[in-house]
């Protein structure tokens, strides 16, 4: 199993930065989703389920992605996602938002990628920890350029 935590100070207002993880927006900050189609429940509440499609470079993959906690207070928001991809990986990720002002946000990213059967563990034992880290360094940085843009 793969896990992860990083975080960032962005200079931007909470809601511009959570705006960027909702449903319409979700392309910004993940490129590779190419389709994000709510299927059940609203999106702004735990046990939504939502049908992805992702692309990786021509492997093109379609799974249900599960919220499991949804959080939207004034100070902090927080979603945290849930998936199986490639019949492979069991992956969770966590957005978390804290207010630190009007115009200073702390953005935590957190997850993890676990083997559900004999390849899927395999695979993350022979994979890169530091192809990894810097998959989440490139998400964090992104999440922060959509922002400054917002």
């Amino acid at each position: 199993m793969i896990q992860w935590e990083e975080e960032i100070i962005i200079t931007a207002n909470i809601e511009n930065i959570w705006s960027l993880f909702s449903d319409i927006n979700v392309k910004k900050i993940m490129p590779k989703v190419e389709e994000h189609t709510l299927i059940e429940k609203n999106e702004e509440e735990a046990g939504a389920k939502h049908q992805q499609t992702y692309r990786e470079g021509k492997r093109v993959e379609t799974h249900i992605v599960e919220t499991l906690a949804y959080e939207n207070l004034e100070d902090k928001k927080l979603k945290q996602l849930s998936f199986v991809l490639g019949k492979a990986f069991e992956i969770t990720l966590t957005f978390e938002l804290l207010k630190i002002n009007d115009t200073h946000t702390k953005f935590i990213y957190k997850g993890q990628n676990k083997g559900v059967n004999f390849v899927g563990r395999a695979m993350l034992k022979l994979g890169s920890e530091k192809s990894n880290n810097n998959s989440v360094k490139e998400f964090v940085q992104r999440v922060e350029q959509e922002a400054l843009k917002v």
